[in-house]
């Protein structure tokens, strides 16, 4: 079937093309396509081999009941911490997969009518001196901790997990995950945790309100749970795990996790949590004179709430939304012919995302290609194209998840303006699972205004073939009341990964009328083939294996043709023939890029304008980090070549410092050269700088700034931000924005604002 579809995909990029350069173009594309192909199937029976398939007899941990108090603060000496059944020996995931670990974990678990209980005791025989913590950010970058990652899967499912992170200093990060490939990062559980460092290693204590958990109603009969527990030691970076799975895995696929048995947890109520806010805000704006326009204060209460109707259900409603504490976007310099895509930001929309925010784009890189498709984007609520926030009166959210199906909607209504009338948005989503790994589903959107309504439906599909196969795909159609316009978009990926070879095959097709007013497209009326392969060289072919884990060269290519003619109007042929991934969790790497491009409009890219024509080029890449665990991490990507009928040079450099992880400092310089390119053969350079801080008395306490400038259009940005948590999960916050940018009708503006705000949960 695949031999098939490549066959099939070079007769129709190369059929149309008869010219000799193409013919030659053309060669080099099958000998990718071969290697893409065959290379996989040539490898299948050792393949299998190393990615086993999980242990039908399940480890298992044995909680224990208790009825004294234990107080949460990094020190297990309470006599109930005795009764603790022992914790089975963690199996090393890297770097040799199925080997004893170089330093043991302990793990404890006790419950009470109110709290599951954690002790967890990691060895380490350099003890806290070998402790990596790089900040206390809340949500914290895997990469750069010592950590432990507990995860829950209270229905047994083995497809959706509850995990919590904790690293030495106490600070938390917490995520759901679906199917091992959506995941809500942003999301935030109500659980407290303390940790202590000692000469032999570092130990978290962690309850785990029983609140915080979902699981069945069993009456009074014991539960168990799908768990798992990993911990990477980050000095070596070293991955164990209380239940074995294959390296190229992760810890979220529930299948390959043990149990934690003898559970016996209350039955499940209705949980309400209600966590109002008041704000007040000052506002002032000044034209290029300097002279002051406007000023304008504000006070604002709102708030939300959040009804666990039963373990399945939650339901979410939010009054006078405010996202004044949210990080700021960060700006780009885009050369690209693809819209720049923007995370979302806003912890209501961040929660429960991954129901709603389907995408065919699994992993990371250049998997999916530059093109995206996503039915729903959360970001088109609440704000302008300007990123500039408009007022949200209310909404609210409703999920359901069970082992047999989920589905979801969202309602909301954003306040209207002078510019922009009132606008009311709904978001429906249903998927049923089918099979063990399976799931199929529909999504629809609507926009609604006085002037148009916007509706977009999607239907979408995941199955996952075996241990190491899987297969993505969505359909979706939009159309518009009054304007007009409806249209067609597509994807589907194919995506097939072990512990030595990983790939995919992704086909995208968006028709030059398709509107999701609710979603992102990185441009219309095109038809995207995106192949890609990497090959992981580990163990024993290795060379220098102290400082050296892995050699992970790749090949990929990207072909883009207009939907409505079928004429190629990009190609991209990429390879990292030398990359380097290394012990330390650096890297190093050489790339090289061919590219193709049809223009069939002008196209300015930084306010370089280039015409209409055809363009051959070739780009370099070079990319290298150092540890970015230690207290000093430089990492940069640095791109060079031709560029259409010029040149292009662009740095990305950044640096980071961290003498304690209370303190963290950075700082980044993004350049892009061009050299004789375009239409008036445009020599320029533009540079954008950015630095950050961050200052941490505690992982509750923190003061972060960030401010970045841009050469390109005299925009300048900081926010300094005080958080403090003063009690789990509320928050009293300081906020300063000051931004100065050029405005093409009234020349350079600045806006300040200064914003406090506090907030405070309390749960039923």
């Amino acid at each position: 079937m695949t031999v098939l579809v490549a066959w099939a995909v070079q007769r129709f990029i190369f059929n149309g093309e008869k010219s000799a350069h193409f013919w030659l173009v053309g060669m080099g594309l099958r000998s990718i396509f071969l290697v893409l192909v065959l290379l996989p199937l040539c490898q299948i029976s050792a393949q299998e081999a190393i990615v086993f398939k999980p242990d039908p007899v399940k480890k298992k941990l044995e909680a224990v009941a208790i009825s004294s108090p234990l107080k949460i603060d990094g020190v297990l000496d309470e006599p109930s911490w005795k009764r603790a059944k022992p914790s089975p020996r963690f199996t090393q995931i890297e770097p040799n997969q199925g080997a004893p670990p170089t330093q043991d974990t302990e793990i404890k678990v006790l419950f009470d009518k109110n709290n599951l209980y954690f002790g967890i005791v990691c060895h380490d025989s350099l003890g806290k001196d070998a402790l990596r913590a790089t900040d206390f950010k809340r949500d914290f970058d895997f990469r750069t901790h010592d950590l432990v990652t507990l995860c829950f899967d209270g229905f047994n499912d083995e497809r959706n997990a509850m995990s919590i992170v904790v690293n030495p200093y106490g600070v938390q990060r917490d995520y759901l995950s679906f199917d091992a490939i959506y995941y809500d990062i942003e999301w935030d559980g109500l659980w407290k945790t303390r940790t202590t460092r000692t000469d032999t290693g570092w130990v978290a204590e962690i309850a785990i309100p029983w609140k915080t958990l979902r699981y069945p109603n069993t009456g009074e009969q014991a539960q168990s749970w799908g768990f798992q527990l990993y911990r990477n030691r980050r000095l070596t970076n070293e991955i164990t795990a209380f239940s074995a799975f294959p390296r190229s895995f992760n810890s979220a696929r529930m299948d390959y996790a043990g149990e934690l048995t003898n559970l016996r947890p209350p039955p499940p109520q209705s949980n309400i949590i209600v966590q109002p806010y008041f704000l007040t805000s000052y506002k002032q704006t000044k034209g290029s004179n300097s002279d002051v326009e406007s000023e304008t204060t504000d006070v604002k209460v709102g708030g939300e709430l959040k009804w666990a109707v039963n373990p399945n259900a939650v339901l979410d409603v939010t009054v006078n939304t405010d996202f004044a504490q949210a990080e700021v976007d960060r700006q780009v310099n885009n050369t690209s012919r693809f819209s720049v895509f923007f995370p979302e930001r806003r912890q209501f929309f961040l929660e429960n995302a991954s129901l709603f925010g389907i995408n065919v784009r699994p992993g990371s890189g250049s998997q999916g290609g530059s093109m995206r498709v996503q039915p729903f984007f959360s970001r088109r609520i609440g704000l302008d194209d300007q990123a500039s926030p408009i007022p949200i009166d209310a909404g609210g959210r409703f999920v359901n998840r069970s082992t047999q199906r989920n589905y979801g909607a969202i309602l909301m209504r954003q306040r209207g303006d002078s510019l922009t009338p009132a606008t009311n948005f709904f978001v429906g989503r249903y998927s049923e699972n089918f099979g063990k790994q399976n799931r199929i589903g529909t999504l629809i959107t609507t926009k609604n205004r006085p002037d148009n309504t916007n509706i977009t439906g999607t239907i979408d599909a995941f199955v996952r073939f075996g241990e190491s196969h899987s297969l993505n795909t969505l359909l979706s159609y939009s159309g518009n009341t009054e304007v007009g316009g409806n249209g067609f978009s597509g994807i589907a990926q194919y995506f097939y990964s072990t512990n030595t070879w990983k790939g995919w095959w992704t086909q995208s097709v968006v028709t030059e009328n398709f509107d999701p007013a609710l979603g992102f497209i990185s441009r219309n009326d095109v038809i995207g083939t995106t192949p890609g392969l990497i090959h992981y060289f580990r163990g024993e072919r290795l060379p220098f294996k102290k400082w050296l884990r892995a050699f992970e060269p790749s090949v990929f290519a990207q072909f883009y043709h207009r939907a409505s003619t079928g004429r190629l109007i990009e190609r991209q042929l990429g390879a990292f023939p030398f990359y380097l991934n290394l012990q330390n969790g650096g890297y190093f790497g050489y790339g090289v890029n061919l590219f193709f491009q049809r223009l069939t409009e002008a196209f300015s890219p930084l306010e370089v304008p280039i015409g209409v024509g055809t363009y051959d080029y070739v780009q370099h890449t070079l990319l290298a980090s150092t540890d970015p665990s230690k207290k000093f991490n430089i990492n940069g990507t640095v791109n060079f070549g031709s560029y259409f009928n010029g040149r292009l040079d662009s740095y990305d450099i950044q640096a980071k410092y961290a003498p304690l992880p209370h303190i963290s400092l950075g700082a980044g310089l993004n350049r892009v050269k061009f050299g004789g390119v375009g239409i008036n053969s445009t020599d320029k350079t533009v540079d954008l700088y950015n630095l950050e801080g961050r200052f941490a008395w505690n992982p509750r306490i923190q003061l972060s700034a960030f401010y970045q400038s841009n050469s390109e259009n005299n925009r300048r940005n900081l926010n300094i931000r005080f958080s403090w948590e003063y009690r789990p999960l509320s928050f009293i916050y300081l906020v300063f924005n000051d931004q100065d940018f050029n405005d093409t009708l009234l020349g350079q503006r600045t806006e300040r604002q200064a914003i406090a705000k506090i907030s405070y949960l309390k749960q039923f």
